[in-house]
């Protein structure tokens, strides 16, 4: 086949391909709704996906809410960038660390409910358009909020407030609730070959 027949032929799939693309498009008829977006599973990146959306929404001046519901107070690299942009957002790390490490249930619990607290306050913000609460299923998973009633403030969240959750083993009621859910799979991480967590990639 020459170079002439390729392109062609090229063309005409990307033709093809396009054309399904847009009737795709064309049939979807809601521009514009809030949308609660989970972040799941067991790979790195979760929250890291959560604060890549943050500063797109930043980015388009969005004033942004965060919710830390596990992470105690570490000094992590994207507090200390999201902090450049003053006012514009409005960040609360409310955990004492991870479970495992405090071994309270009493204070995590404790810790939990002042996080949810925050978390009402900042969805009744008409200003905040993006809300990220971070590691949330984490607390669910553990029972340390009832499910029913955060899945229920999460669906009646306003039409404006988009909603990014994350952590792993995300529950099935919040799942049905989502508008997306991504994830992420555990394919390689360089901690299992004896790298300890480093400054600028985990924190």
């Amino acid at each position: 086949m020459t170079d002439s027949e390729d392109n062609a032929r090229h063309q005409a799939k990307m033709a093809k391909r396009k054309a399904v693309q847009d009737a795709e498009v064309a049939a979807k008829t809601i521009v514009r709704k809030s949308l609660l977006i989970v972040h799941t599973g067991p790979g790195k990146g979760k929250s890291t996906a959560a604060f890549g959306l943050a500063l797109r929404a930043l980015g388009r001046g969005w004033k942004v809410g965060v919710v830390q519901f596990i992470k105690g107070a570490w000094e992590t690299g994207e507090r200390l960038a999201f902090a450049r942009f003053g006012d514009q957002i409005v960040w609360r790390t409310m955990g004492e660390g991870f479970t495992w490490e405090t071994q309270d249930r009493a204070r995590d619990v404790a810790a939990a409910r002042a996080a949810w607290g925050v978390t009402q306050e900042m969805m009744a913000d008409p200003a905040i358009r993006l809300l990220v609460l971070d590691e949330l299923n984490v607390a669910l998973r553990y029972d340390y909020l009832p499910l029913a009633e955060v899945v229920a403030a999460l669906r009646a969240r306003r039409p404006d407030l988009h909603i990014v959750v994350t952590g792993r083993n995300a529950k099935p009621e919040l799942i049905e609730a989502a508008d997306l859910v991504t994830e992420m799979g555990a394919v390689k991480h360089p901690f299992a070959a004896g790298v300890k967590a480093q400054e600028g990639i985990e924190f």
